[in-house]
């Protein structure tokens, strides 16, 4: 089924809009800083922090140096506040969050991609609430491990890196991404000793197979979590949707998730890489103790 503007989604996408991040102290919190909840025009925005002291912050932006057709950041990437990593870590203080998730734009204009600036804030943010675990969302740093290295060995609970769809779609769906450096990416991350998270989306028009091919894939190099969401889309710019996937495929591509491997798999219409991410960290928690891993 095609999302021509005249279409309406399905029973199942239809409900309000979550309220946005944006009164009393979250406001004032996130002045001045970027949420991706915003930014990406999330479906959640604003269930997260209210319902389990989470957020994502957005650094590097607001431009991205890539202009993928299913994302709504703005491309054209902007200087980089050097005092960003405080910043954010302040205002992860101020709104007392327990679990902060701390994603990027794609800043192929950098010599490292921003993997010093990323790591920093994880520092920051670390030193300035000691209690707190903080997760990544990173792009691919244009393939340079180096990069990975540094970040990985930051004091990460989680280290995520998006797939975002199947190899057949990447040069429409992503250009200037590649699907065999999404997984080098995530390889190196998990072989620098980092938990592994990735997220794609379904709906831009491939096939269930691709799909469990992917978390195949996944588990390949390493990666313990996996999110599966509805793709949407934000606005006109962006591609149209080709599929609405129903309520029942998704309780099976999460069945697959499990078969297949992954420690913790979220998959459901407005699941999103860093929606529940603290519930997710807690899963992962849990099986390495199971497990006797430290």
């Amino acid at each position: 089924m095609r999302n021509h503007e005249s279409e309406r989604a399905p029973a199942w996408l239809r409900r309000p809009v979550a309220e946005r991040v944006g009164r009393g102290p979250a406001r004032r919190a996130v002045a001045g800083l970027i949420t991706v909840c915003e930014e990406a025009r999330c479906p959640n925005r604003g269930r997260c922090m209210g319902d389990d002291n989470t957020a994502t912050f957005l650094l590097m932006g607001p431009g991205c140096s890539r202009n993928c057709r299913f994302c709504s950041v703005s491309p054209g990437p902007a200087p980089l506040d050097d005092a960003e990593p405080e910043k954010v870590a302040r205002a992860a203080r101020d709104l007392g969050l327990k679990y902060v998730v701390l994603t990027s734009t794609t800043r192929d204009d950098l010599a490292d991609g921003g993997a010093r600036h990323l790591a920093a804030t994880v520092e920051a943010v670390r030193k300035t609430l000691p209690d707190a675990e903080v997760e990544v969302l990173a792009p691919d740093f244009g393939g340079s491990l180096p990069s990975v290295d540094r970040l990985a060995k930051a004091p990460l609970a989680v280290f995520g890196h998006n797939v975002e769809t199947v190899p057949r779609l990447y040069e429409e769906v992503r250009p200037g991404a590649d699907y065999r450096r999404t997984l080098d990416v995530l390889a190196r991350a998990a072989e620098a000793g980092a938990t592994t998270k990735s997220a794609m989306m379904v709906g831009l028009g491939e096939e269930e197979s691709e799909v469990l091919a992917v978390l195949d894939d996944l588990r390949r190099v390493g990666v313990m979590a996996v999110a599966i969401g509805q793709y949407l889309r934000p606005s006109k710019r962006q591609m149209p949707v080709a599929r609405f996937w129903e309520p029942r495929a998704f309780e099976e591509l999460e069945a697959a998730a499990y078969a297949a491997g992954f420690v913790a798999a979220a998959c459901a219409p407005f699941v999103r890489s860093s929606y529940r991410a603290g519930e997710i960290y807690r899963r992962l928690k849990t099986a390495r103790k199971e497990s006797g891993a430290s």
